[in-house]
């Protein structure tokens, strides 16, 4: 007579759990910089008793400057700032008044001055003058293409700085690479054409 063996072993016994494998040591992950508690090194960034995989070069005394008054400077600073910027050359275009230069005055490009020739942004600076007094058909005559972008540059500012000093959480449309190239494609195109000496792109030479 041929016995069948137990499950539970010859004596009834319950069978042995299998023996896990032994753990494989792993050095513990490194704490996360970002995460509170952790022990970074406060002069490399990187958390302490780890070793970088690369040097860690240490910063001079401009970059510790700057970076140590953009820490300090309150949130409003640096839109504020770039407003300071924006109102500068809104300023000089309206003290200068572009549209009423000599004939004869050399121009201040310096492609025009050398070829000839329109360049990509000629004709700016006089599309803002006449943007500033409400003469867009002037505006657009002269840079029709800045006329046109200069919308959605003062929307893109405002809804920038409105985030950075007070938080604000306005509507930022997503501009695809394609849109992008489209748009520099046509400025080629402009500039290019507004340099033909046949009618009618004479007409757009400023």
């Amino acid at each position: 007579m041929i016995g069948v063996t137990s499950v539970e072993g010859p004596r009834g016994d319950a069978a042995p759990h299998p023996v896990p494998p032994h753990p494989v040591a792993t050095s513990p992950a490194p704490p996360d910089p970002a995460v509170p508690g952790a022990r970074v090194d406060p002069h490399g960034g990187w958390p302490a008793g780890q070793v970088p995989p690369y040097p860690v070069s240490e910063p001079d005394r401009l970059t510790r400057f700057v970076v140590r008054l953009y820490e300090r400077s309150p949130r409003w600073a640096v839109p504020l700032a770039a407003l300071g910027c924006v109102a500068a050359g809104i300023g000089y275009t309206l003290i200068s008044d572009p549209t009423r230069s000599a004939p004869d005055a050399a121009p201040t490009c310096l492609l025009k001055l050398t070829t000839g020739l329109d360049c990509p942004g000629c004709g700016g600076t006089r599309a803002l003058w006449y943007v500033l007094h409400g003469d867009l058909p002037a505006a657009a005559r002269h840079h029709f293409l800045f006329v046109f972008a200069l919308p959605f540059l003062a929307y893109f500012f405002v809804a920038w700085a409105g985030k950075q000093a007070f938080g604000w959480r306005l509507p930022e449309p997503r501009i695809d690479t394609r849109v992008i190239g489209v748009f520099l494609a046509a400025w080629f195109a402009f500039s290019v054409l507004r340099n033909l000496p046949w009618a009618p792109f004479t007409s757009l030479y400023v």
